[in-house]
């Protein structure tokens, strides 16, 4: 018995110090994305530098290199996981869902993105805008599949009644328009209403706004 206990011990002992190593570097890995993230969306992938965004992430240079060969490296992974956090609500939009509900939960979750991670949508935006040079294999691949694999919902709800025949890619556009404008363009929104997104009501308004929007566009008023 003594003799397996301190076999478990050393396994223990041997496994415990490679579990923190691949966790530190799991957390060196996120505050690098971070930072990646913060500086990216100022001053986009040409203005940016490694030694800013190695700053900002509190790492060495060599120490951020180990983790992102470059600074091309780190663009596209910061990239992809917006365009993951960005594309997570549209699960909200399943077949067995109640169609208004889920639009409306749709929509909450993308004005709360837009109120929580504008920096997300406003990088993204920067890269589109730019005709998506590096992005555009994660456009024509992950997103149109999550895109398509959506649509067909939208499509089955308006074959059986549910909702009012509407173009599908249409609606998820003009969702992702209306949305996406509060973060990309909220200086913009400040600047004309004198609020934005971290004013409760305000968001809340801006929510029940574009749910009855969305919802009457498609006969769900």
């Amino acid at each position: 018995m003594a003799g397996n206990g301190a076999g478990d011990t050393g396994g223990s002992a041997t496994t415990a110090p490679v579990r923190r190593r691949r966790r530190d570097g799991e957390l060196r890995r996120e505050a690098i994305l971070d930072a990646g993230l913060e500086v990216f969306s100022t001053l986009g992938l040409h203005g940016a530098s490694i030694d800013q965004i190695s700053e900002r992430a509190g790492l060495s240079k060599t120490n951020l290199l180990y983790y992102f060969p470059s600074k091309e490296d780190l663009y596209v992974a910061v990239l992809r996981r917006v365009l993951d956090v960005w594309l997570d609500p549209l699960q909200t939009l399943s077949a067995g869902s109640e169609p208004a509900d889920a639009l409306r939960r749709y929509i909450r979750r993308k004005v709360t993105l837009s109120r929580d991670a504008p920096q997300a949508s406003r990088l993204f935006c920067l890269e589109i805008v730019q005709g998506a040079p590096l992005l555009r294999a994660e456009l024509a691949g992950p997103l149109r599949d999550r895109v398509e694999a959506k649509a067909a919902v939208l499509r089955g709800w308006i074959a059986a009644g549910r909702i009012g025949a509407h173009d599908p890619h249409q609606l998820i556009f003009a969702i992702w328009a209306i949305t996406q404008h509060y973060a990309d363009f909220a200086a913009q929104v400040e600047a004309i209403t004198g609020r934005n997104l971290q004013d409760p009501a305000f968001f809340e308004a801006t929510v029940e706004g574009t749910q009855k929007l969305i919802l009457a566009s498609v006969g769900l008023a």
